[in-house]
């Protein structure tokens, strides 16, 4: 039996979520990670990533797929069911997502900074 995703995998203040490099549609770079280990059901992806609608995500998954970075699976049987899996090609981006992550965790509050900044400006030009 495989380790279940914890939880909170992606918290609300996860660098993930301040990363301006994007891995293809907004999640598709969490799904990444949720199959770094091995493949999931959709219901074992639900868990950590309960931000995420279930249609979004299945979108996300396609997209996935079509792209040759996520490989999906459909157990036959008396409880047939469906996995996903990282392709080859989709293991080579664990790589460059650690190193975009890195460059997250390290510059978290400039981008902190810089957003709040963005955002009180944007709130005077609406209000002024």
């Amino acid at each position: 039996m495989r380790e279940p995703l914890p939880a909170d995998m992606f918290d609300e203040l996860c660098p993930s979520a301040l990363n301006p490099i994007r891995f293809g549609d907004k999640w598709a770079g969490l799904v990444i990670r949720c199959l770094e280990h091995g493949p999931r059901r959709f219901s074992e992806l639900r868990v950590p990533l309960s931000r995420v609608t279930p249609k979004v995500l299945t979108r996300s998954l396609r997209s996935l797929e079509r792209d040759g970075l996520v490989e999906r699976t459909v157990h036959p049987g008396t409880m047939p069911h469906v996995e996903y899996e990282l392709t080859p090609l989709g293991r080579s981006m664990l790589q460059p997502m650690a190193a975009a992550c890195a460059w997250t965790e390290e510059h978290w509050d400039e981008l902190l900074d810089a957003r709040e900044s963005y955002d009180d400006a944007a709130r005077l030009d609406h209000t002024g």
